[in-house]
């Protein structure tokens, strides 16, 4: 019992943002609820990270980060545009203040303390814009065939950068978004490009670890690595 409870208490504390929207089952209908998809879970469990989810509550954001070793931004909808100076886009979508707010903060807490960042999707696209970066509001041509399904395309990766280490010089991701990163903010470097040039990955190489990406790794187990990358970087600063 005495060596379980110490292996618990080794892993690395990964916080990741989630969702609040009205949800249902069993009897009940359109409930509000903090949620994330259970895949973002597993993947950071199967690399050896324990997990706690950060609801959009502003208020708790530096008791949370507090205690964590690693930041995990998660996917979701569009960032209110007046983040980075600029109107709203009819195509832009319904915005959510609350989280907007919470996550900005979490990154801001996440770097005075320099834990490790992984930033996916909206979040790699909150990490730019949390840096000064704008974003595209629309790109019709990464708009989702299918909506509520993933796309899947071959990115192009730098092999000296961190997300290069993890998944090597090209991968084929799952994709469901139709924004992306237009100028990157201060500090930052493109590391992948979809086959039309479109920003996938970006970093921050003087950081120990803050990677983004705009595909959603969580749902692939071909991207296993750059979870288990991250991990590894929450645990270095676990015990620093």
């Amino acid at each position: 019992m005495k060596s379980a409870i110490k292996a618990i208490k080794a892993q690395p504390l990964i916080v990741l943002t989630a969702y609040a929207e009205p949800i249902s089952w069993g009897v009940w209908r359109d409930v509000p609820a903090a949620l994330l998809p259970m895949s973002y879970i597993e993947r950071v469990a199967a690399a050896g990270g324990a997990t706690v989810l950060l609801p959009p509550v502003p208020e708790a954001v530096e008791t949370v980060i507090a205690s964590a070793d690693g930041l995990l931004l998660s996917g979701g909808p569009d960032i209110d545009p007046a983040h980075y100076g600029e109107p709203r886009d009819p195509a832009t979508q319904a915005v959510r203040p609350a989280r907007d707010a919470c996550e900005l903060a979490a990154l801001a807490a996440a770097a005075q303390r320099g834990i490790p960042v992984l930033a996916i999707c909206r979040g790699m696209q909150l990490l730019a814009v949390a840096r000064g970066g704008s974003l595209y509001q629309h790109l019709p041509g990464h708009a989702p065939t299918n909506p509520g399904h993933y796309d899947t395309h071959t990115m192009t990766i730098d092999l000296s950068s961190r997300l290069g280490g993890a998944l090597g010089g090209s991968a084929t991701v799952r994709c469901h978004h139709h924004q992306g990163v237009a100028r990157l903010g201060a500090g930052l470097v493109a590391t992948a490009w979809a086959e039309d040039g479109t920003c996938e990955g970006i970093e921050d190489p003087s950081a120990p670890f803050v990677v983004g990406v705009q595909s959603h790794p969580e749902e692939d187990g071909h991207t296993a690595a750059l979870f288990a990358a991250f991990a590894a970087a929450a645990g270095n600063c676990r015990w620093r």
